[in-house]
């Protein structure tokens, strides 16, 4: 039987995941430009800006390959702020929750639009932005009513959450100096999810869109998932243009890198207890903690599910961790200390999520291209990364 995942063999070829660091992120510049393709598709077909959101993928050393197809890049705060205007050098379009005061010094050397979470934070800091020597944009956050969400933990518009201002809030508040809102209502969806949370968005707040210069859409869109529909995607947005004469932002971040990564791991032991256990380099707790939280199973190249192929495993990791396990998976012979496994779509918010926990060694960070015979790393990190976090 084919395996499912024979043909990402093409794009990470064994020869490469078997010569590189383990474990190690790998990052194929390829596809990551097939990806921006898309997204620049999108801008050139609707004027839309594109921002690169830095909270699932801020891998600078891609970034050189990132500037010519995005606006900018989309910040959760004054820190990844800063990584965005030294390494990106375009648009920095900052949110926070919630602001300090010595944060909203740097988001304003940083950024050229801020995005509030509330009033109070609004007014607590124009006046602050007024008074600095740039042109900054300021924009809102509102809860558009309606999300798109598979587990209530990403579901921004519950009642109870705390992002987003609701219309109610709005009432009697005069928005002179607010340039644009913000909603951020999908998360790995198609663009008729899209439409929907749009048509709840406009029912709140239609009076204020056409005040506004621009109104961003927020992350979660899967642009570049084979599936999804962007012709749909450039309907919506040149029709949300014509009827209101607003620009339209998106910041998506998972779709700028999605399938565009790997983690190449290695068997460390194997042993057996009521089932067949692999012990790897690396760890779900650690290395690829959504595997945990959301939680899911990622695919590896060669891999079935329990039962499908010969040999079923459980995969776990070098954390202390009684729960650290990645899955179980089934494969075609027994493995062995040794063996490599490559687990698929890593790149986004797995890289950025990563921890020292345990002191267990982080994944060193590479780039390939299909021009060039091994990947080129560019980061190891060691004992001073894990001491240097701590004090």
């Amino acid at each position: 039987m084919k395996n499912f995942h024979e043909s990402e063999l093409k794009h990470f070829p064994k020869r490469m995941t078997d010569s590189v660091d383990s474990p190690c992120f790998v990052v194929n510049e390829d596809l990551l430009r097939r990806n921006l393709e898309i997204l620049d598709k999108v801008r050139k077909r609707t004027g839309a800006k594109v921002l690169l959101a830095l909270k699932a993928f801020a891998m600078h050393s891609a970034f050189p390959i990132m500037r010519g197809y995005l606006d900018g890049i989309a910040a959760s705060g004054p820190i990844e702020a800063r990584l965005g205007a030294e390494e990106f050098g375009k648009e920095v379009h900052t949110f926070a929750v919630a602001f300090s005061e010595n944060d909203m010094k740097e988001a304003i050397k940083y950024s050229t639009t801020i995005i509030f979470n509330s009033i109070a934070q609004w007014k607590k800091y124009r006046h602050m932005i007024k008074r600095s020597a740039k042109k900054i944009d300021v924009g809102l956050r509102v809860n558009p009513g309606r999300a798109s969400m598979g587990t209530d933990m990403y579901n921004p518009t519950l009642p109870g959450s705390r992002l987003g201002v609701n219309p109610k809030d709005l009432k009697g508040i005069d928005l002179d100096g607010i340039d644009g809102l913000h909603f951020h209502a999908l998360c790995e969806q198609n663009a008729d999810s899209l439409v929907k949370v749009l048509k709840s968005f406009e029912r709140r707040y239609s009076k204020i869109i056409p005040k506004m210069k621009w109104v961003n859409w927020g992350g979660g869109h899967h642009i570049t998932r084979g599936d999804y529909d962007v012709d749909l995607l450039i309907r919506t947005i040149n029709d949300f243009k014509k009827r209101y004469g607003v620009q339209v932002h998106l910041e998506p971040g998972e779709a700028v890198a999605l399938n565009a990564g790997i983690l190449v791991s290695t068997v460390m032991d194997t042993t057996y207890n009521g089932m067949d256990i692999a012990i790897l380099d690396t760890s779900a707790e650690a290395h690829m903690p959504d595997v945990l939280a959301q939680p899911y199973r990622p695919n590896i190249i060669g891999a079935g599910k329990p039962g499908e192929q010969r040999y079923t495993y459980r995969l776990g990791g070098m954390t202390c961790l009684a729960g650290d396990v990645i899955g179980d998976y089934s494969f075609p012979r027994r493995l062995k200390a040794g063996d490599r496994l490559v687990f698929l779509d890593m790149a986004h918010y797995s890289m950025v999520k990563t921890t020292t926990f345990n002191g267990i060694r982080h994944p060193s960070l590479a780039l390939y291209s299909k021009k060039s015979i091994n990947a080129r790393i560019v980061r190891r990190f060691g004992y001073s990364d894990y001491k240097n976090r701590l004090s």
